[in-house]
C-alpha cells in the first residue's frame, strides 16, 4: 500500500481540530481522507465503506471515542477485517492509557503534541496496516487453498467423480431426502471385472484411457442430478433419488447395464472391452449409507456369474 492509498476517516466534532488533522495528513502525502462530525456519522460511513485508519477525538458528544472503538471492533469481528484506531485526547496518565487500550484502541496522540506527533504516528500505523493486510491476504489465500484441497480430496483425479467419502455423504443426504420428502434412495455399485489383469496386459496409460472413456459414457447415461463416485480403481457408484421404491428395480437400469457392457471403449492403443457387474440396493429410509454400500458390494459376484443386475433390499 502506498501512502496515498490508505483510506483514513477523521472523526471530530470540532472543525478546527479536524482541519489541523487534515492539513497534517495531507502534508504527509495522504489524499484519501474522509470526515465524520460524530461517532454515529462515522459508523454509518464505515458500514458503507470501511476505512484502514480511524483518527477520532476521545471526547465527543453522544458517543465518545472509546465507545466508537468498541463498536468498530464488533463490526471488524463480524466482517473479518481490522480497522486501526488512533484517538486524539487531552487526557494523560497511565489510567487513561489502560482504559483506552482495554477498549481496543491501537494508539493515541495528545492534542498538545498533535502537530509534532500525529504525522509520525499515522506513518507508523500505515506500516502496521500494510503488514496486517499482507497477513490477512496470505491467510485468506491459505483458507482458499485449504478449501480447494478439501474439495480435491473428495474427488478422483482421473474421472472427477467423488471418492468413497463423497459417496457416503451423497448417499446419506439422499436417504434423508427420501425420509423427509418420500421417495427412495438408490445405490448402484458398478465393478469393472478383471481390472488388474487388464492393467498388467494393457498397461497403466491404456487403462487410464479406458477408465476415462467408461466414466464419460457412464456420466452421459445418467441424470444430471445423479451422483457418481469412483470408490476404487475398478469400483464405481451411482447414487440416485427415485420418486418411488418400485423405480429402484433392475429393469429400470437395464439400458445402462447394456450400454456399459456391449460397446467397446476407445483408447490410443485401440478398442478395449470391459465387463461391468452391477448390484443395486434401495431404501425409503432407516438404513445407513454404510449398510447399503456393504449390501450392494456383497452381491457383485452374483452379478458377475449371472451376467445381470442383482438387486438386494436395504432392509435385508
Amino acid at each position: 500500500m502506498n501512502v496515498s492509498e490508505m483510506d483514513i476517516l477523521v472523526v471530530d466534532d470540532a472543525r478546527f481540530s479536524a482541519a489541523v488533522v487534515n492539513r497534517t495528513l495531507a502534508a504527509a502525502g495522504y489524499t484519501r481522507i474522509r470526515h465524520a462530525h460524530s461517532a454515529q456519522d462515522a459508523l454509518g460511513q464505515l458500514a458503507g465503506q470501511p476505512a484502514d485508519l480511524v483518527v477520532a477525538d476521545w471526547l465527543m458528544p453522544g458517543m465518545d471515542g472509546l465507545e466508537l472503538t468498541r463498536r468498530i471492533r464488533q463490526s471488524d469481528e463480524a466482517n473479518n477485517r481490522y480497522t486501526y484506531v488512533l484517538l486524539l485526547t487531552a487526557r494523560e496518565g497511565v489510567d487513561a492509557l489502560q482504559q483506552a487500550f482495554d477498549q481496543g484502541v491501537d494508539d493515541f496522540v495528545s492534542k498538545s503534541a498533535m502537530t509534532e506527533q500525529l504525522q509520525h504516528r499515522v506513518m507508523a500505523a500505515d506500516r502496521i496496516i500494510q503488514r496486517h493486510n499482507r497477513v490477512q491476504t496470505d491467510y485468506q489465500r491459505m483458507l482458499s487453498f485449504n478449501r480447494q484441497l478439501k474439495r480435491q480430496a473428495l474427488l478422483d483425479p482421473l474421472t472427477g467423480f467423488g471418492n468413497r467419502q463423497d459417496g457416503l455423504r451423497a448417499l446419506n443426504s439422499t436417504i434423508k431426502q427420501a425420509e423427509k420428502r418420500s421417495g427412495a434412495a438408490c445405490l448402484i455399485l458398478l465393478r469393472v471385472e478383471g481390472y488388474e489383469s487388464l492393467l498388467r496386459e494393457r498397461g497403466q496409460k491404456v487403462m487410464q484411457q479406458g477408465v476415462l472413456a467408461f466414466s464419460r459414457r457412464l456420466r452421459q447415461a445418467v441424470r444430471p442430478l445423479d451422483h457418481l463416485c469412483r470408490l476404487q480403481p475398478d469400483l464405481f457408484a451411482l447414487v440416485t433419488w427415485q420418486p418411488h421404491l418400485d423405480n429402484c428395480d433392475p429393469s429400470g437400469f437395464r439400458r445402462l447395464y447394456e450400454n456399459l457392457n456391449h460397446r467397446a471403449y476407445q483408447t490410443a492403443a485401440g478398442f478395449i472391452s470391459l465387463q461391468v457387474s452391477m448390484a443395486l440396493t434401495a431404501t425409503e429410509g432407516g438404513t445407513s449409507a454404510e449398510q447399503m454400500f456393504d449390501q450392494a458390494s456383497a452381491e457383485l459376484d452374483q452379478s458377475l456369474s449371472g451376467k445381470r443386475i442383482v438387486a438386494v433390499s436395504a432392509s435385508a
